[in-house]
């Protein structure tokens, strides 16, 4: 029997999600979101860094060069990084003002906000935003999965359907990953911001951009829950 042209990588986020999810089981909690990320990565490897680099840069995963077998070049990998950071402050202060209302408005505060430091303090948790939890979440769903899914759609499809369908089942699938190993209803709500990082993948070619974006939607999430003494 034929399988279904999406059959492998939904397979595999199946498998990853189970993966996941046990780790957030059974694991003290100090650990889980370094074990999470660590399975996200080892799923990458196995999926497409351990891969030629014509498939590794087609995922875009090559990070500048950092994951291809060429010579690494620093500029080459400071000029993307940098590029890349100025695309997500762009779009983060285009979506960031409306996020902010509809936030207020969805959780109500009857406080006035007051920033706060977290706990671990700014440097640490901007580091664990974006090294620990946006990459390897960006790596394995914007990376392999919605590259995967673009991939295997059928070639009589028109180009940005193809795109459009993938961006969709790998938000779709990323949402699912976050209620499986938090069951809390309203975290299927980052299947939106999901859908504008699967974009920003789309057009820049990479995921650096996306990654940089999530963790500043991740920063910005907090400061507000903090500030007004919500989370």
């Amino acid at each position: 029997m034929k399988r279904p042209f999406w059959f492998e990588p939904i397979a595999a986020t199946i498998v990853v999600t189970l993966l996941v999810t046990a780790a957030s089981l059974w694991l003290p909690e100090r650990h889980v979101t370094s074990a999470v990320g660590a399975i996200f990565l080892g799923a990458v490897w196995l999926l497409v860094w351990r891969l030629d680099d014509t498939a590794v840069r087609s995922a875009g995963l090559s990070l500048g060069g950092l994951m291809t077998h060429e010579p690494v070049s620093i500029r080459r990998m400071s000029v993307e990084s940098v590029r890349a950071l100025v695309i997500a402050a762009v779009v983060g202060a285009v979506v960031f003002v409306p996020y902010f209302f509809a936030w207020r408005a969805w959780w109500g505060p009857d406080v006035p906000f007051a920033l706060r430091a977290p706990s671990t303090g700014w440097l640490q948790e901007i580091f664990g935003q974006v090294v620990i939890v946006a990459f390897p979440e960006e790596a394995f769903y914007r990376g392999y999965l919605q590259s995967r899914l673009n991939d295997a759609s059928p070639n009589s499809w028109p180009k940005a359907m193809r795109a459009a369908a993938a961006i969709v089942i790998a938000s779709a699938l990323f949402a699912v990953g976050h209620i499986a190993t938090v069951h809390a209803p309203e975290r299927l709500a980052v299947f939106f911001p999901a859908l504008l990082f699967g974009l920003v993948r789309n057009r820049t070619g990479g995921i650096g951009a996306a990654c940089f974006l999530h963790a500043m939607c991740n920063l910005f999430s907090e400061t507000l829950g903090r500030g007004y003494g919500l989370y």
